[in-house]
């Protein structure tokens, strides 16, 4: 394809991100109805207004859609579920030609769609700007196949390998204190893009170890919007979460808590009073079993997680193999000690990593780099 092609695929995924946090668990979509090199229509697909990207684009552009060119960044389905038939849709309106980054990973659908445009005589091209497409909706792709979360592990590191800095001084005796008294790792632009990857997951996954040690919030503060709250999910075996936890003193149905502890002890009982969800869950050793955790999470239709946490549970998750992807901030500063290592896991083998990008975020080196390619079949 020429680079008018690229120009305004790149214009349909650019509004497929306006649906990002809004689309889940359906995957996020742009369209583009190109007619004599001017854009006549154009959509994003968000969940509550049920219309998929092709239809918002299809009733903007009314008759001027015939005999045009759609862009689309994801092939138009060719089912009826929510909604019904793009493609279908697509046809009635009399578009000459449909242009598209990615086959839809959707067994229910993939490869019907574009079968479907073509039997009607449509001309049909794809991967254009594929390589980004999938990156857009890796999770959804890994979900809705396997109907398990996709995983990112990310983190925050000192040159040194350290996911924490020394406290200069003594311990700080309050929790106010205790909080005004801890050092960010990394710069401001690399919180700024954390957030970013915060509103673009459906949960957030931690260990009981980081909250004890941190009391943090672990909300999405990116100010974009949303259509769920960010579920903040603790892995807790002996159920050691504090009532007065700032986690618990601003859960509004987004705190779910996995143990294998007793529900009815008192502490579980102010927890539950608290607003706490508390969901049982079996160990694997001296650990709660991660996979049970993700089957859970995949039935409650998260798509993606993001993993935020210490050494013990980012060596579980690695050796578990249940992390897709890392995302590993580094700042340039050196902790001087091995008192918080990135992760915990003796003998642990790991495949080589795929497809391994750097990013700069302020003086912070990103390195994002995948495990496993969740589009291979």
């Amino acid at each position: 394809m020429d680079e008018h092609a690229i120009r305004f695929m790149q214009h349909a995924l650019a509004l497929a991100r306006k649906g990002i946090g809004l689309a889940s668990p359906n995957p996020t979509v742009g369209c583009v109805i190109v007619r004599e090199g001017q854009i006549v229509g154009e959509g994003f697909h968000q969940y509550e207004s049920r219309d998929h990207a092709e239809i918002v684009a299809l009733k903007a552009a009314g008759e001027k859609a015939r005999g045009a060119t759609l862009y689309v960044t994801l092939e138009p389905c060719n089912h009826t579920s929510r909604t019904g038939p793009c493609a279908e849709a697509i046809i009635a309106a009399g578009m000459q030609r449909v242009v598209a980054a990615m086959d839809d990973p959707n067994p229910v659908n993939s490869g019907r769609g574009f079968e479907r445009l073509r039997a009607a005589g449509i001309e049909v091209f794809t991967g254009v700007c594929e390589d980004e497409a999938r990156r857009l909706n890796e999770a959804f792709a890994w979900w809705i196949r396997t109907k398990r979360p996709f995983v990112t592990l990310k983190s925050a590191l000192t040159l040194d390998g350290q996911l924490a800095l020394p406290h200069p001084g003594k311990k700080a005796a309050t929790r106010s204190q205790k909080h005004s008294a801890s050092e960010w790792i990394t710069s401001e632009e690399s919180r700024a893009e954390v957030q970013r990857m915060r509103h673009a997951s459906d949960a957030l996954l931690t260990g009981i170890g980081t909250v004890l040690a941190d009391d943090p919030l672990l909300t999405d503060r990116s100010g974009l919007a949303r259509r769920k709250r960010l579920l903040r999910v603790v892995l807790d075996s002996k159920l050691r979460l504090s009532p007065k936890a700032r986690i618990v003193e601003t859960t509004d149905n987004d705190l779910l808590v996995f143990t294998s502890a007793k529900l009815n002890s008192q502490r579980a009982r102010k927890l539950l009073d608290a607003g706490v969800e508390l969901m049982p869950v079996g160990t694997m050793g001296k650990h709660i079993n991660l996979k049970s955790v993700l089957v859970e999470l995949g039935r409650r239709e998260i798509t993606g997680v993001l993993l935020e946490a210490g050494p013990t549970l980012n060596g579980a998750a690695l050796a578990a193999s249940i992390v897709h992807k890392l995302f590993l901030f580094y700042a340039p500063k050196i902790a001087g000690d091995n008192r918080v290592p990135f992760a915990i896991a003796p003998n642990l083998k790991m495949p080589a990593l795929q497809n391994v990008r750097t990013h700069q975020f302020g003086p912070d080196i990103g390195i994002e780099a995948y495990l496993r390619d969740v589009y291979k079949k």
